[in-house]
């Protein structure tokens, strides 16, 4: 009896058993994504500073190359997927007010506006717009604190577009 209840399992296990397993993640992407490109960021954001549409350019470049499968193209426009885009804006604003008017933190907001253009499998375009934001003491001067707060930002913008490739969100 015990032979035949062992059978029985070994049976049924075997049949929901997978016939191959990986630990690599393919993703949500088309097998047919192979490149991307980038163009250099537009900065139209007033009171940007001029080095952070090309930072940002070198941050998303990087970001999909060492998340994502897909490799950089040199050629602009000859990947799979093709990206363009802009800082269109950039400012600062008081938050956590308090007695008299006095704010405890201001916060530094960046949008970053993609138009993302895929050949294949099928033509499309998608839009992504990204707002972030880092708040920052208001004791302390913005010029101090921009580089951090930059790179802040930039880390959550690049993971918006990662997420965007992976997912079309």
């Amino acid at each position: 009896m015990r032979q035949i209840l062992f059978f029985c399992s070994f049976i049924l296990l075997s049949s929901c058993w997978p016939e191959s397993f990986s630990f690599r993640d393919a993703g949500g992407m088309p097998v047919e994504w192979k490149s991307f490109t980038i163009q250099n960021l537009e900065n139209t954001a007033p009171n940007c500073p001029l080095s952070f549409g090309p930072l940002l350019t070198e941050q998303l470049k990087d970001g999909v190359q060492n998340n994502t499968r897909l490799l950089l193209n040199t050629q602009l426009g000859e990947g799979e997927i093709n990206i363009e885009g802009a800082i269109t804006s950039y400012q600062v604003q008081p938050v956590a007010i308090q007695g008299a008017d006095n704010a405890t933190s201001n916060r530094l907001t960046m949008t970053l506006q993609l138009k993302i253009k895929i050949k294949s499998p099928k033509e499309e375009e998608w839009q992504l717009v990204s707002t972030r934001f880092a708040d920052f003491p208001s004791s302390s001067n913005l010029a101090a604190v921009e580089q951090k707060l930059f790179a802040d930002i930039s880390a959550q913008m690049v993971q918006d577009l990662i997420n965007k490739l992976y997912s079309n969100w």
